[in-house]
């Protein structure tokens, strides 16, 4: 892997998510495809449609912001406080959000109980929505270790999915992303990941994550948080930029802004902040319902990310 400051690929991790998530948003739940058909050089734009403005992020975006400013109010990890963060940015009528996450986040439960009553009830919590959020925790806990950024990934994850898929999903992408933010390559890293895995999980994870699983394996739908990182994998091992890596992501079509949020922290860790085209960040902005009007745009994520992983 080629030499880069760390802090450009916390930025790179930080930021290259938030524009993965505004660049696939108006693509979301389209026939595959759609991308290169609008954009057939490959020079993909934040162009807005489907309800969001141009460079606008979507609820991927805005929790991860919302984690990130409870790490650092709180001096570490605070469930509760990023639990009442979420519900009052649930209660600020965000454009999107997951009905999962709703119903989570709405029924009344405190927050120790209400993910775990969800899954008991429906048997279903192993969707995508705690990966999408996972950039600020995961260049955060990155310098405690691999045992340390997993755990905390579990628990973020548990606040709004029950299912331990969904947490030890969200555990790997946090340690692929350690690795990736100390120069490793995070396709090489799967192992080891592997290695820290609940045993009743290993084995379904190791197929979405192998070296030739693609896309096109997929069983599930890439809402669920398998196919989501197996794609997200897959979209930068097979490709060489960071902009190639969001084009391949979007283009798969379905959940695209996840996919491609999660592509993003992956490509931005891999590849640095430098390798984030300039005119997605003078677009990019991340509106937080339910706190007045705030909009972050790129300085502020910027800003966000060097406080949770100073130099």
């Amino acid at each position: 892997m080629r030499h880069l400051d760390r802090m450009a690929r916390v930025l790179g991790a930080v930021i290259g998510s938030a524009a993965g998530d505004a660049l696939g948003a108006p693509f979301e739940f389209r026939e595959p495809g759609v991308f290169t058909a609008e954009f057939p050089t490959g020079r993909g734009e934040l162009c807005g449609g489907g309800g969001w403005d141009p460079g606008e992020a979507t609820d991927d975006t805005q929790m991860s912001v919302l984690v990130g400013e409870s790490l650092l109010a709180c001096g570490g990890l605070d469930l509760p406080d990023i639990f009442g963060r979420f519900q009052r940015w649930a209660a600020g009528d965000p454009k999107d959000i997951g009905l999962q996450t709703e119903d989570v986040l709405t029924n009344g439960e405190p927050w120790d109980r209400a993910a775990a009553l969800h899954f008991r009830i429906t048997g279903r919590s192993a969707g995508n929505g705690s990966l999408m959020r996972a950039s600020t925790a995961a260049v955060h806990f990155a310098p405690a270790g691999r045992e340390a950024t997993m755990t905390a990934a579990r628990r973020i994850s548990a606040l709004t999915h029950g299912d331990p898929a969904a947490g030890e999903g969200t555990a790997i992408l946090h340690e692929l992303i350690r690795v990736a933010l100390d120069g490793g390559d995070p396709a090489g890293a799967v192992p080891a990941a592997l290695s820290a895995v609940h045993p009743g999980h290993r084995e379904r994870w190791a197929r979405v994550l192998a070296p030739g699983w693609s896309p096109a394996d997929a069983t599930e739908f890439n809402g669920a948080v398998w196919p989501c990182l197996g794609s997200a994998l897959w979209a930068v091992r097979t490709t060489d930029t960071y902009e190639e890596s969001l084009a391949a992501a979007v283009d798969l079509g379905g959940d695209t802004d996840t996919v491609a949020a999660v592509t993003g922290m992956l490509a931005g860790a891999v590849h640095g902040i430098g390798a984030v085209p300039s005119r997605w960040l003078e677009r990019l902005h991340v509106p937080l319902p339910g706190f007045g009007d705030r909009v972050v745009r790129a300085a502020g994520l910027e800003s966000l990310a060097r406080a949770l992983a100073p130099a």
